[in-house]
């Protein structure tokens, strides 16, 4: 069975957002009018790399520019300097354009790599020859190179800030086109056909609903026990977490911390400072479990204890101590399982706490 699949994005994300800082820094520059900012993205993707872009007669040519001698000269005027005829000269051969602010020199020079460069470049040709606006007006065409940057995956997006008002202007001929299906006020959607050319923004609304998604699907996959301790912390009143805090450290992948020479150093001293470290860590979790129905966070422990004004390497590292010393346990990687371990209930027995190996830091 043979299915019309969409064609492949032509952009990664990180590709995308190239994209959208070439549009920027083009609609940042002087010059107004379709035509000149056309041009002016074109020969600045090229440029990205070495402050230098190649373009032919037959490249301008193929821009359809309504008036591709004003839009040379507009270009001109930013001291952007053809090092031939693009006009008049052999179409076949490339001209240099130097563009200064793009040069090694500057700290305006978009930080392209060579694939970066060359992908975006491909993306520009391609939407700007796209079957729906192949033809359409040099305005249309600026515009459809913005809206399909900032489209996300699912080819809807929210027209940009720095849109250029010619382009705005045209927004109603990219919907008669067919490069638009939907255009309504700020919002709008790219056509099926032209979907792979977004440039998989995620804008921070479509963001927090994609985490939203994820995060529900990870808690329909968590056991029936871990389901009820995450929502324990997420609708705890006393703690009040953000949902996309707890989210984010429950999904995390657990990292191993670094050995940093300076953390044991400063818990050495730290530690001399604090002989009732344990027990009143051991306390304080299980007050907290009684009033919570969870355990604290190692920041909500530390914190809780008077020890917050720590670095947080070094907090992590007083945790880490007293877990090993089995002042505290946890159900490591689960996030806030911290409670009381075997040492503070020997030593609510009555009996001795035990003793880590010889030379461990306690």
């Amino acid at each position: 069975m043979v299915t019309n699949a969409p064609p492949p994005f032509l952009l990664t994300p990180a590709q995308g957002e190239a994209a959208r800082r070439l549009l920027t820094y083009v609609a940042s520059l002087p010059p107004a009018g379709a035509d000149a900012q056309l041009l002016a993205v074109v020969v600045a993707i090229r440029a990205a790399r070495s402050g230098v872009g190649n373009l032919t007669g037959q490249d301008l040519r193929s821009l359809r520019l309504t008036d591709a001698e004003g839009a040379l000269t507009a270009v001109a005027d930013l001291g952007w300097q053809a090092q031939g005829d693009l006009l008049g000269g052999d179409p076949a051969t490339p001209v240099a354009i130097l563009v200064p602010d793009l040069t090694d020199e500057t700290d305006r020079r978009l930080p392209f790599g060579k694939l970066m460069r060359s992908r975006v470049s491909g993306w520009t040709t391609r939407a700007l020859t796209a079957k729906p606006v192949k033809k359409a007006s040099p305005a249309a065409r600026l515009a459809a190179l913005f809206l399909a940057a900032h489209s996300s995956p699912d080819r809807q997006g929210v027209l940009p800030d720095d849109l250029p008002e010619d382009g705005r202007a045209a927004l109603p001929e990219l919907l008669t086109k067919g490069f638009l299906t939907e255009l309504d006020d700020s919002r709008y959607r790219l056509a099926e056909t032209v979907g792979h050319l977004s440039g998989l923004y995620l804008s921070p609304e479509y963001q927090a609903a994609a985490d939203l998604l994820r995060w529900k699907a990870w808690k329909e996959e968590a056991s029936a026990a871990l389901r009820r301790h995450v929502e324990a912390v997420e609708q705890c009143p006393l703690c009040d977490v953000p949902t996309e805090r707890v989210a984010e450290a429950f999904m995390a992948k657990p990292v191993p911390p670094p050995f940093l020479s300076w953390v044991r150093t400063a818990y050495g001293e730290w530690k001399n400072s604090h002989p009732d470290r344990g027990p009143r860590a051991a306390r304080f979790a299980a007050n907290f479990r009684a009033e919570h129905g969870h355990g604290p966070s190692g920041k909500q422990l530390c914190e809780g204890v008077g020890w917050g004004d720590q670095p947080s390497e070094l907090r992590s590292f007083i945790v880490r101590r007293l877990v090993a010393n089995e002042w505290l346990t946890s159900t490591a990687p689960v996030p806030w399982t911290l409670r009381p371990g075997r040492a503070a209930r020997a030593g609510a027995s009555g009996a001795a706490p035990t003793v880590t190996r010889a030379g461990a830091p306690r």
